[in-house]
């Protein structure tokens, strides 16, 4: 079972900044939609494009490379559903929802040391709450996105700085697995975060960027 791992965060939160120390030549990046990685170096960075949940799927099973990175993932869902919104009925939100389950089984079923790293917006519920974001109470009463994996880590910013939330503050859904990280707050660097599950489970990990 690979290791699936969710960072959520507001837009402009740091999520698709976090992949700049690792190796775009190790790294498997898909794009849900193809825009500009927001820094230096990212031209050394050759993503797959697409929104299409079963392309997703079938491009992880097909990548030799053990680091993959989804950056956008709620487009998935939100282009899904914009294409197919002047259908009536309430077909579409269980086959978005079906989608949406397959790509996160499909992940899951990977290899044990593949890391997969989906990145995603997150929203506030009615109740307060912060978790990812989806389409609508329709999916969130059929699926839970966040008990599919064992780790999610919130992207937050602080006095101008960007971290990753390790835990959970009794009003979102952050976790991560005891003894994994030791401060509440870490750079928001996902070759810190890919090392810090290598070492947790005993996976040779890669080189970050020099």
């Amino acid at each position: 079972m690979a290791t699936v791992t969710l960072i959520l965060g507001k837009s402009g939160s740091g999520k698709s900044t976090a992949m700049r120390n690792l190796s775009p030549a190790s790294t498997a990046l898909i794009q849900i939609i193809k825009k500009p990685l927001p820094f230096k170096g990212a031209k050394d960075w050759k993503a797959y494009v697409t929104d299409n949940h079963a392309n997703i799927i079938g491009a992880c099973r097909k990548t030799e490379r053990k680091v993959i990175v989804i950056d956008d993932f709620q487009y998935m869902l939100a282009n899904e559903f914009m294409r197919r919104s002047e259908e009536k009925g309430f077909d579409k939100f269980s086959d978005i929802g079906r989608h949406t389950w397959d790509v996160f089984d499909a992940l899951l079923r990977l290899p044990d040391d593949v890391r997969v790293y989906i990145l995603s917006h997150t929203e506030e519920t009615d109740a307060g709450q912060i978790k990812m974001k989806t389409i609508g109470k329709m999916l969130d009463d059929k699926i839970t996105l966040e008990g599919m994996v064992t780790i999610v880590l919130r992207a937050v910013v602080q006095d101008r700085n960007h971290y990753f939330s390790t835990r959970n503050n009794g009003s979102d859904t952050t976790k991560a697995p005891m003894g994994m990280f030791d401060e509440d707050l870490i750079d928001n660097d996902l070759a810190v975060v890919d090392a810090a599950i290598c070492d947790y489970y005993g996976i040779t990990p890669l080189a970050a960027v020099a």
